[in-house]
């Protein structure tokens, strides 16, 4: 690629419960107003994702020493890469190191799941999309 890339890799706690557990986060309103809210959804976004996908995907994050980074990079059956942003809430804002990064991966598909339910463009070549709608997806291909 010709950059810099970053060698230290992201950690996803994938069983969110744990998490939950040890931290004393009791339901969901806790959870809300605790620090962990937005890593225990990565986490709960990267575990779906990665079980709903062909068994022979291959997943990975990208992130340059400038910065851009895409939150999950998925592998697919054949070659074919998509970037996943994962953001939570309701009108997901996406930062320009995610664009630089897309364009770095010549990734097929780009997309950001979000907490809502609905699927829509938010950006030229970017589709927002429920974790449900995304995992459905995989599932199918």
């Amino acid at each position: 690629m010709g950059k810099r890339l970053v060698k230290s890799p992201k950690v996803y706690v994938r069983d969110s419960g744990i998490v939950h557990a040890l931290l004393g986060v009791g339901d969901h309103e806790a959870l809300l107003g605790h620090p962990i809210v937005g890593p225990s959804w990565e986490g709960l976004v990267v575990e779906t994702l990665i079980n709903a996908a062909p068994s022979t995907t291959i997943p990975g994050f990208f992130r340059t020493a400038a910065g851009a980074e895409v939150d999950l990079v998925l592998e697919l059956p054949g070659g074919e890469l998509w970037a996943i942003e994962i953001k939570l809430g309701l009108q997901p804002k996406l930062s320009k190191g995610f664009h630089f990064a897309r364009a770095d991966l010549k990734a097929r598909r780009s997309i950001v799941v979000y907490s809502g339910k609905e699927c829509y463009p938010i950006a030229p070549g970017v589709e927002a999309m429920s974790l449900r709608a995304l995992a459905e997806e995989l599932a199918r291909q």
